[in-house]
């Protein structure tokens, strides 16, 4: 979206070289009652939940036209400032707004978020020529760098907060790298405090969620892991980063149970069609840590009978897939391999 400036200082979006304006969209033109805008957080046991849409301090506030100038066009002459335009009436605003104010609080002060009430500032949305709401302006510098006009999924909030700050870490991700690190190095009960502190920042986060999972896990910490996951709402379950860790603890579970790996093998040499050996011998393989060998002994299960156990082979070669993680080079490799034999 570009923008232009005009005669009186105020800035709109600028018109395409046809004149078309903006869509004006369906929600924003059909009032409705005036709930306020609301935001229900989930809560889940052994996690501080926290409202999505509770103050964000400086990063986060309310503005009018009277203090434009100040808390937007002078502010973001320090930092990048977000405005989002919203009515209390406006559905997709009820989405977005919280939506967003999450991910400028996980950016930990790299970027602010400045929202205004059209009803209340229409002198201001008609400056800014704004036809339809949720509409968002990114300043940068005093000027207006880039904005969409609707309700986006995360995924793109989060590019579009990414291209505005450059890529630079806020506190949060710098905490979750830390994190990472430590896990990486063995570190588990440190990671998992880490992972926690990061959590109580922002408690709806995903990769927070999932390090403290993997951690608990790594840290031989099962009933902590356990309690984690059944306090999740289902929903979170199948978030991908969740659902990753999720798969790590269930692997971890009968990869314990599996038995001697050596005595396992014996078995398997003995008797190469004796697949519960055969699976019993991958998880202990997993647990282990010889992870391309665990997949090796699945897929040789899924070549010989691929519905044998109702398919517990591939189930937990899905398990290894999600728990190493979609570009682990395993994984790659693995799930070409597994394509390969089930459409041979």
């Amino acid at each position: 979206m570009e923008f232009v400036m005009n005669p009186d200082g105020s800035m709109s979006p600028k018109e395409d070289p046809q004149g078309n304006q903006p869509q004006a969209n369906a929600a924003a033109q059909q009032p409705a009652p005036t709930p306020g805008l609301v935001h229900e957080p989930n809560s889940s046991a052994g996690l501080d939940a926290k409202p999505v849409g509770s103050s964000g301090g400086d990063l986060i506030k309310d503005s009018d036209t009277a203090s434009f100038m100040t808390d937007v066009i002078e502010a973001s002459a320090h930092v990048p400032v977000i405005v989002d335009f919203w009515a209390p009436w406006c559905g997709p605003c009820k989405q977005l707004g919280p939506l967003m104010e999450k991910l400028v609080r996980e950016a930990g002060g790299t970027v602010k978020m400045v929202k205004v009430n059209v009803d209340e500032n229409q002198e201001l949305a008609s400056q800014m020529q704004v036809k339809s709401i949720p509409a968002v302006y990114a300043f940068k510098d005093g000027q207006p760098v880039d904005g969409f006009m609707g309700a986006v999924p995360e995924s793109q909030l989060k590019t579009f907060i990414e291209k505005l700050t450059d890529g630079a870490k806020g506190s949060l991700d710098q905490l979750l790298d830390q994190a990472d690190a430590l896990l990486e190095a063995n570190d588990s009960l440190e990671a998992l405090a880490v992972y926690g502190q990061a959590q109580q920042e922002s408690p709806e986060n995903e990769r927070a969620v999932a390090g403290m999972i993997r951690a608990a896990v790594a840290a031989d910490e099962a009933d902590t892991a356990r309690d984690m996951i059944e306090g999740l709402p289902e929903a979170w379950k199948m978030k991908s980063l969740i659902a990753a860790a999720i798969s790590t603890f269930e692997l971890e579970q009968v990869a314990d149970d599996a038995g001697d790996t050596l005595e396992l093998q014996a078995k398997v040499d003995a008797n190469p069609k004796d697949l519960q050996a055969r699976l019993d011998l991958a998880l202990g393989l997993y647990a282990a840590k010889r992870n391309e060998q665990a997949i090796d002994e699945l897929l040789e299960i899924v070549r010989q009978n691929k519905d044998w156990n109702e398919g517990a082979a591939r189930e937990n070669l899905i398990k290894i897939f999600d728990a190493l993680g979609p570009t682990h080079e395993l994984t790659t490799t693995g799930r070409r391999k597994l394509s390969s034999v089930l459409f041979s």
